[in-house]
């Protein structure tokens, strides 16, 4: 006996004069791509979307407060109900497997790359860390959290959703448990080092996931080197320099709670590192640093500069400068370490960051490495903002 194939959705047709990115891959459909929205009583439930001529494009979610009004699941008729996403879960857990990532710290969900708009979970021992950014997801918040307790055995999942961009769905930022006890802060090892983590208050999901093959990747370039820490947050790439033999650390964050929880790190770990609350830029452009000694190694760890496609002018300009600032504070066959992770900001404009920045320091500059997202942060093809 065969299971009926599910039956048709409310559907949205694109504009004829519009060269809709979902044409080419791309999983959005953004409002003023579309002939007419549908009613409200449809937000954060499955839709068809067609184009110009019917042809069937998806069955994604569908939220009229958004911009982004429809995000596509599947090229197929699909329910989203239990076994939709029991499966999605499955794959994502899968595909961490499959690429090496079967510790206990890692990120599980990564949102349209694993095939769940607006769901994020990283993963910290027996805790997860669950992000819900869309309106659909957000309706089915208490079904994904059972999934992933019994898909991952884990023993509480703290519900992050204090994300500004939850706003842009309509969502009210909350922070609370699956169990409705708090989380008590505590130690965890990553990579070697021993991070005192507050996972229910701390930024993001706690702890900066994406960097940790980074953080690995520049402390072989670090025995016997003087190490600046820029944006250090926590202080991992710091750390990991002073565990590498660094000769001297400094640490750089405008956040007084991260220098102290970096100040913490570091003891805990008998590691010699410093840690100052300092303004990056400021600290970078004071001509007192020109009669300082220079650094062997550099790392720029800066937030996104460029949350919008209409800021990524200003945010060049930044890079620009923060970039141009390290390289004159460099030791001749010294070495920068830097990083944008600003989606908007794609591999050619940090490459021509680097030159013009090169080029105004009157520095020959050799690339080392480049480096990408790590494996358990699939970035998906069609899509540059994953």
């Amino acid at each position: 006996m065969t299971t009926p194939a599910p039956a048709p959705a409310p559907t949205l047709k694109l504009k004829a004069n519009v060269k809709a990115r979902i044409v080419q891959g791309h999983p959005w459909v953004f409002a003023n791509e579309l002939e007419a929205l549908l009613p409200a009583e449809h937000d954060g439930e499955l839709v068809e979307c067609r184009d110009r001529t019917g042809r069937f494009i998806g069955t994604g979610i569908y939220n009229s407060k958004s911009q982004i009004v429809f995000r596509r699941l599947s090229r197929d008729r699909i329910t989203l109900d239990e076994a939709f996403l029991r499966k999605a879960i499955t794959d994502a857990l899968a595909r961490r497997e499959l690429s090496g990532y079967t510790g206990g710290v890692r990120r599980l969900v990564w949102s349209e790359s694993d095939g769940l708009p607006g769901i994020v979970v990283d993963q910290f021992g027996d805790t997860l860390v669950l992000q819900v950014q869309t309106l659909a997801m957000e309706k089915r918040a208490d079904l994904i959290a059972a999934l992933l307790k019994e898909l991952t055995g884990a023993a509480e999942i703290i519900f992050r959703n204090d994300a500004s961009i939850r706003r842009l769905e309509g969502l009210r930022q909350e922070i609370h448990t699956l169990s409705g006890q708090p989380w008590e802060p505590r130690w965890l090892e990553i990579d070697g080092v021993n991070y005192w983590l507050d996972l229910q208050n701390a930024q993001k999901t706690g702890f900066y996931l994406d960097q940790r093959t980074q953080h690995l990747a520049v402390a072989k370039f670090c025995a016997g080197k003087r190490v600046l820490d820029a944006f250090c947050n926590q202080g991992a790439f710091a750390l990991h320099a002073a565990k590498a033999g660094a000769k001297e650390v400094l640490g750089l964050d405008s956040a007084d709670d991260a220098i102290v929880s970096a100040r913490r790190n570091a003891e805990k770990n008998g590691l010699k590192a410093s840690f100052q609350t300092a303004n990056v830029f400021d600290w970078l452009n004071d001509s007192a640093r020109e009669n300082e000694p220079r650094w062997d190694l550099i790392v720029l760890d800066p937030p996104p500069f460029a949350k919008s496609k209409s800021a990524l002018e200003g945010a060049l300009r930044g890079y620009k400068e923060i970039n141009l600032r390290a390289l004159k504070l460099l030791n001749p066959g010294g070495i920068l370490a830097t990083y944008t992770c600003s989606h908007h900001m794609q591999d050619a404009e940090l490459r021509a960051v680097i030159a013009q920045s090169a080029a105004d320091s009157k520095r020959r500059v050799h690339i080392l490495e480049w480096a990408h997202q790590p494996a358990d942060h699939p970035v998906l093809a069609t899509m540059p903002e994953s």
